[in-house]
């Protein structure tokens, strides 16, 4: 279970297909893997991987071909920068939202647009996904936990912070990006808890 809030922008130093459908991904990241073990988990653009090697600041983890189906973890080269975040602890403080690390589907941005002290950032969720955004609920977007302002139709929009496009690679969007959409957790069982009332 992770937080939404990114720990540090980590870089991708190897990428290796690993035969059949999967892949291995080696990523620098020294504040997450400062006290990171084997078998530790980290998110990596929302995607949460689990650790198999640690050494000197840099994670390697094995990457799923449903990870690579359902995310955007497929289209990231060596050099890439990535949002890093470690797994909550018990005591951890709840600055975002509860964010399993579960990439639900990608979503494209459809503008992004400087207002002068803010970021308005508007992007079109699959069709599956957006009937769990609401106004003024949470999704997560590349790992980042963020406020929706407002849904229209299959696309909806938040406002993204100077502090969060410092510390995150939201600063590196722009049109027709593909993104990681992780939707609330909440939102999810309740649907499913009403379905099964009928």
């Amino acid at each position: 279970m992770f937080t939404g809030i990114v720990e540090e922008l980590g870089e991708v130093v190897r990428l290796v297909d690993a035969g059949g459908d999967s892949a291995v991904i080696t990523v620098r990241g020294p504040v997450v893997t400062a006290d990171a073990r084997h078998g530790d988990s980290i998110s990596v653009n929302g995607v949460c991987l689990t650790v198999i090697e640690n050494e000197d600041g840099v994670f390697t983890a094995d990457v799923m071909g449903e990870t690579l189906r359902r995310s955007s973890l497929g289209a990231l080269r060596v050099g890439s920068q990535v949002n890093l975040e470690r797994a909550a602890t018990v005591g951890s403080r709840l600055g975002g939202h509860l964010v399993q690390g579960h990439v639900d589907g990608v979503g494209t941005v459809a503008a992004f647009d400087d207002l002068g002290g803010s970021w308005r950032l508007a992007i079109d969720a699959p069709a599956a996904l957006s009937r769990y955004i609401a106004r003024k609920g949470s999704v997560a977007v590349d790992g980042v936990s963020l406020t929706v302002n407002a849904v229209e139709g299959h696309r909806f929009e938040v406002n993204v912070i100077p502090h969060t496009l410092a510390v995150t690679t939201l600063a590196t969007l722009a049109r027709d990006r593909r993104v990681n959409l992780e939707v609330d957790l909440l939102a999810r069982y309740l649907e499913r808890m009403t379905n099964e009332a009928k």
